[in-house]
């Protein structure tokens, strides 16, 4: 399986160890196999394989397709409802009728529809929602698929061996400066289990960092703290729990090694620094149920330990800073708080609102003192985020939008006091200082054009893995003539789920002006693929919408595309769920779903039940483009439709489509003002590069780099903001 995720994650091969041969002809195979999903071997990568033993090839071959079909989402069958789609799709009214004629004039079922005394139910109709066709009959009367010059083409690279690739994705994985996606986080569990010896040069985030640590204890190894919210984090890794202490679980029994390791380790931390018992008081349930489990009292000369659970239990009493804080607030005293904010530098950065709505112009220049002299210590993505959120302080009638630990989304009206435009931009150059002082030092930057609209990430939670996936706020232009979404399912063993696909349409106010679902299968310019009720092993089920965006509507400025549970499982809990879309000119025929064709697949993960992946919008000169959205909207057990979600899912899309966020793009810029060559990404000899230090960002790694140029591609984009080291645990 770790083979599989590197593949996918990476676009590395891990070659196997064999001898040489003449593998040309079985590299062709393979290449002809990876063309129609869309892939393609690098020089470097077909030269290694051609020169192994066929055999070699061939295992090397089998993991690389079964990984790429998955990544692009072609390990699925995609059967559609209706076999002429977009083509032939019925009146939504004279679809329903046709299935309720067929039903009573079937003597099999004609008493059960007209005797039913809670009345009709349409999903009970046996021609509805139900495949009446195989995939091979699909195929058999679907035209040849037209290749078109704008089909998606993804390069495969030559990596190192199985083992040396382990270890580059576990170090990569511990060292990125922003929190991981739980599916992300689950792989470095299992990563640093695999390589126990292997220490990672740095573990930034406290999570990622539990992880690890538990993987250590395991290998009885002691674990890497220096806070005491590490301890209960570590406690929570140990137990299958979570790290991020949002939802934490009931913590299991330890051994008595455990718990010596664990209470020595939080012995050590308040003994270095008895100030940070003052975290103590953010958990105090937390730390309540430890102490149960831990029986502090066994150990006597852990005292500093002890000290931790007599603050839980009140029986010690500490001041926190953020009570200090408080009450310098509370009285008025502005410039006492920021000199007190200054001891905790995220902390700080993350109140600037409040202290400049607070303090006014007269505490700008203290504010700005402080950033240039602590922000060094802040973490990237709290620079990031505060940048941005000053940017949006100024935007005329915008929305707050919230997103919770779970991508949970919601906003409300910005009723906040405006900020003074000077101060605003003396903190902001500030900022932007501390940024551009983290960013690569090179001498020229080649930069990918379509990198430039990528947000600058800040947390992988809510991101679910898959192809072409993008942080929130991310904007990427639409190609092609049709866009063609898709969500893809499979029931579990003992649940029945029911899927469904819509997509609002909607004015440039933001307000619905119509939609496309399986109770209105058609409008202008959209054609729903029809309404599957069910997903059984082994196909599962696929639904889709064709757009042409050419053939919409006038009064259509934003298409907002929403995946709602009906009835089963939610999409934590499908065996296989996925969301994407496909770009595709008008003549290009062939199947439903074309690998070559996919520009986005995304896994659907998390406890909601309805979904708004991305948004796409309509530009002032009339092109489309496409912004990341991953936010989850409030939702009902069951019967989730999207008349009912479509106002909060508009909501959404206006808080996500109007707010300016900060983008590779800006961080180029401010490189290019520091004095770096910036030029877009193209042929570059080595002795071009000859003597110069020479940068890559893009969202994929291209062929033909010279040696030594550092490149940094989607998975780490990241690490364009780097932390200094890792983040102190906000203090109470």
């Amino acid at each position: 399986m770790v083979h599989t995720e590197i593949i996918q994650r990476t676009l590395r091969v891990p070659l196997p160890a064999a001898g040489p041969g003449d593998g040309t002809a079985a590299v062709r195979r393979l290449d002809a196999a990876l063309l129609s999903l869309g892939f393609a071997l690098t020089a470097d990568l077909r030269t290694h394989l051609e020169g192994l033993a066929p055999d070699a090839v061939l295992r090397t071959a089998a993991p690389l397709l079964a990984a790429v079909r998955e990544l692009v989402g072609a390990a699925a069958e995609h059967n559609v409802y209706f076999t002429d789609f977009p083509e032939n799709v019925p009146d939504t009214v004279d679809f329903w009728l046709e299935c309720l004629v067929s039903a009573v004039t079937d003597p099999a079922h004609r008493d059960a529809v007209v005797s039913d005394p809670d009345g009709l139910d349409l999903l009970s109709l046996p021609a509805y929602g139900r495949l009446r066709h195989t995939y091979a009959e699909l195929a058999a009367v679907r035209d040849a698929f037209v290749a078109g010059a704008e089909d998606r083409w993804t390069l495969l690279h030559l990596g190192g061996t199985l083992e040396e690739e382990t270890r580059r994705l576990y170090t990569d994985l511990a060292g990125s400066t922003v929190p991981l996606a739980d599916a992300d986080r689950d792989l470095l569990g299992r990563l640093a289990a695999a390589c126990p010896d292997h220490e990672p040069p740095a573990i930034p985030v406290r999570e990622n960092r539990a992880v690890v640590n538990a993987a250590r204890v395991r290998a009885g190894l002691s674990p890497v703290l220096d806070t005491v919210t590490d301890v209960l984090r570590l406690a929570q890794a140990l137990s299958g729990g979570d790290p991020t202490l949002v939802e934490p679980k009931r913590l299991r029994s330890f051994t008595r090694r455990e718990r010596r390791l664990l209470l020595t380790a939080l012995d050590g931390v308040v003994a270095a620094d008895p100030g940070k018992l003052a975290d103590v008081g953010r958990r105090v349930q937390g730390w309540k149920r430890l102490g149960e489990g831990l029986h502090p009292h066994e150990y006597p000369a852990l005292g500093h330990a002890r000290d931790v659970f007599a603050v839980a239990r009140g029986d010690k009493r500490v001041r926190t800073l953020a009570a200090r804080v408080e009450a310098a607030f509370g009285a008025g005293d502005v410039p006492a708080a920021v000199h007190l904010l200054a001891g905790a530098p995220g902390t700080l950065v993350r109140s600037l609102d409040r202290i400049m709505v607070a303090g006014g112009p007269a505490v700008t220049g203290l504010l700005v003192e402080h950033l240039n002299a602590v922000g060094h210590r802040v973490a990237g993505r709290v620079l990031a985020s505060a940048r941005e959120q000053l940017a949006n302080r100024s935007l005329p009638g915008s929305v707050r939008l919230f997103a919770n630990e779970t991508a949970r989304g919601w906003t409300v009206a910005d009723t906040r006091p405006p900020l003074p435009e000077a101060d605003t931009a003396a903190v902001t150059a500030a900022l932007d200082a501390l940024i551009a002082r983290r960013l690569p030092d090179v001498d020229l930057l080649l930069v990918d054009p379509a990198v430039r609209g990528v947000a600058v990430p800040r947390s992988g939670r809510g991101t679910s893995k898959g192809l072409g996936v993008l942080p929130r706020g991310s904007v990427t232009a639409v190609e092609g003539e049709r866009l063609r979404f898709f969500v893809h399912w499979a029931d579990g063993p003992d649940t029945t789920t029911d899927l469904d696909l819509s997509v609002m349409l909607l004015g440039a106010d933001f307000a619905p002006v119509g939609q496309v679902s399986w109770t209105n299968l058609q409008s202008t310019g959209v054609v729903h693929s029809g309404d599957l009720v069910e997903a059984p092993a082994p196909g599962g089920a696929t639904e889709m919408i064709d757009l042409e965006p050419a053939a919409l509507d006038p009064k259509v400025r934003y298409v907002v595309p929403q995946v709602l549970v009906y009835s089963g499982d939610r999409f934590t809990f499908l065996p296989e769920a996925f969301f994407g879309y496909l770009s595709l000119d008008t003549v290009q025929q062939g199947m439903p779903f074309e690998p070559r064709t996919v520009r986005v697949r995304s896994d659907l993960e998390g406890e909601s039940r309805v979904l708004v992946p991305l948004a796409f919008a309509k530009g002032e000169d009339g092109t489309w483009s496409a912004r990341w959205t991953h936010l989850f909207l409030a939702a009902d057990e069951q019967f989730n439709r999207v008349e009912e979600t479509g106002v909060p899912g508009s909501l959404l899309a206006r808080g996500v489509l109007s707010r300016r966020y900060l983008t590779v793009g800006d961080l180029v810029d401010l490189m290019a003002e520091r004095g770096v060559r910036v030029r877009e990404a193209g042929p570059l000899t080595q002795e071009e590069a000859e003597g110069l230090r020479v940068g890559y960002v893009g969202t994929e790694l291209p062929e033909g780099l010279p040696e030594g140029v550092e490149a940094i591609t989607l998975p780490a984009l990241a690490s364009l903001l780097p932390d200094t080291g890792p983040e102190p645990e906000p203090v109470s």
